[in-house]
């Protein structure tokens, strides 16, 4: 168990005499490199395992031919019925061209995998969800990313999954095939980067903002970049009672407000368009001018450090709220914006307090949608879904440096099923109607039963324990390195 030992005591191996920043970049370094190590000795994350009984050679001819034939017919007579009949029910497709991974930028069509195994992961040990990874390559023949490409793709796959989870696709592109594909998808389609973000963010400033003596409405909020995770948080926001008067967004050429023409002229940034006609009247076009007296900053942008300036920080109001949730490295560190008076400091990172990530909100959201069989996942449901988590942390207790649950709060997951169920009911959005009961009685079953299945693998030996060196090799060029 040493690899256990030395990850939950981290802290304690680096040198004495590291600066916290020497600290923080020997761990984003550490991670990387364990990373590698422990993709190469398992060769990946994800494996497809039977979860049915092979109990003599007859049941083959029952899981496949003659009997399977059965099946097939069943379905042509009922399309509906692959959603019982088949995994379908309980499948999702991780769909991304790889153009934009994490902080890398674009990766090829291959080198998006470890992120679309790592949702896998997360949806199937926190959701009780299979998930298949599917890079595609979206390249026209002038080697232009076309985002016709992957609508088509996936209008093509969708009659083999129960939804769709769009990851990694640039902007603008992104736009255009999320909200082509919510409409004309029989199945939901979600971009997790967009909606998920934007879910997970809008739940940790409810909570940063109660414990701040704050309002939605009346806070100022600045976001830094205006990729789709920002604008869609932004959105978000203002659909749940922020006030657009009191919102600025910035890109890489300044404030949005009404007079970029630039954005006006792009039809293809209609969604940063939108929020030009909506926030910022006053026209500020610069960071500096903005951020004096601002409540809030979210930030995600370009990785830091250094993105967001300590005097930034400095000159925002009392009680200040930080947001750096750039990935791998945050805009700012936590210790530097603490340094500078935040009150609150939010990361995507799990080895900081206060992890912003929309891990905590796609494997329930996915869940709850699935058994419902849902046909969309609507900003209602997302928002929904970011209130869900919200009111779940405050239950179980809220503080500056713990203002949202965690991946290892199992129930977490459960609930915000049952809610986001409830409401894709309410909004006619499901194909069947359970009770709030039997949605979460459901998902906290298929939950338990993925753990204690993980759990058995690895006692048993199916799943080995990498060995301690590739965590000493990780950990000693991280600390060379640092």
């Amino acid at each position: 168990m040493i690899i256990d030992q030395n990850l939950q005591n981290l802290e304690r191996l680096f040198p004495p005499g590291f600066t916290e920043e020497q600290k923080a970049r020997a761990k984003t370094l550490f991670f990387k490199n364990l990373a590698v190590e422990a993709h190469r000795f398992y060769g990946g994350k994800i494996q497809t395992l039977p979860k049915c009984g092979l109990y003599g050679l007859n049941w083959f001819n029952v899981w496949y031919t003659p009997g399977v034939s059965r099946v097939s017919t069943a379905i042509r007579e009922d399309s509906g019925a692959s959603f019982a009949l088949s995994n379908r029910g309980n499948l999702v497709a991780v769909v991304s061209d790889s153009t934009r991974v994490l902080g890398d930028g674009d990766c090829g069509p291959a080198g998006g995998l470890g992120v679309m195994e790592g949702k896998a992961l997360i949806m199937k040990y926190l959701g009780g969800v299979d998930a298949v990874a599917l890079c595609v390559d979206s390249r026209g023949p002038g080697g232009e990313n076309d985002p016709q490409r992957i609508i088509d793709f996936v209008k093509m796959a969708q009659h083999s999954f129960g939804a769709v989870n769009l990851e990694d696709i640039s902007q603008p592109n992104c736009y255009r095939v999320l909200d082509e594909l919510r409409e004309t998808c029989d199945i939901p389609v979600w971009h997790d980067d967009a909606q998920g973000t934007a879910c997970v963010t809008l739940a940790g400033l409810l909570n940063a903002l109660k414990l701040a003596g704050k309002s939605l409405a009346g806070a100022k909020i600045v976001l830094l970049g205006a990729g789709a995770s920002n604008t869609t948080i932004a959105r978000l926001i203002l659909a749940d009672g922020g006030d657009p008067a009191r919102m600025i967004l910035f890109d890489t050429r300044g404030g949005l407000h009404a007079g970029r023409e630039d954005i006006k002229r792009d039809r293809r940034n209609y969604r940063k368009w939108e929020l030009c006609e909506r926030t910022n009247p006053r026209r500020v076009s610069s960071i500096e001018e903005a951020i004096k007296g601002a409540d809030v900053l979210i930030a995600l942008s370009t990785p830091g450090p250094g993105t967001v300036k300590r005097e930034w920080v400095r000159s925002m109001a009392e009680k200040a709220i930080v947001f750096a949730c750039a990935n791998p490295v945050p805009e700012i560190w936590p210790y530097a914006a603490k340094e500078e008076g935040a009150f609150i400091v939010a990361t995507g990172r799990g080895d900081f307090p206060n992890q912003v990530n929309n891990s905590i909100c796609f494997p329930g959201i996915l869940k709850g949608a699935l058994l419902v069989r849902a046909k969309k996942i609507s900003d209602g449901m997302t928002i929904r879904c970011a209130h869900s988590i919200a009111d779940f942390s405050e239950k179980r207790g809220i503080g500056p440096d713990n203002i949202i649950a965690t991946m290892e709060e199992t129930e977490l997951f459960a609930v915000e099923a049952a809610d986001t169920a409830q409401q894709a009911v309410r909004e006619g959005a499901a194909r069947i109607n359970l009770s709030w009961e039997e949605a979460y009685r459901q998902a906290g079953a298929d939950i338990a039963a993925v753990r204690t299945l993980t759990e058995d693998m690895r006692r048993l030996g199916h799943i080995r324990e990498p060995p301690a060196e590739i965590l000493e090799r990780a950990l000693a060029a991280a600390i060379e390195a640092g």
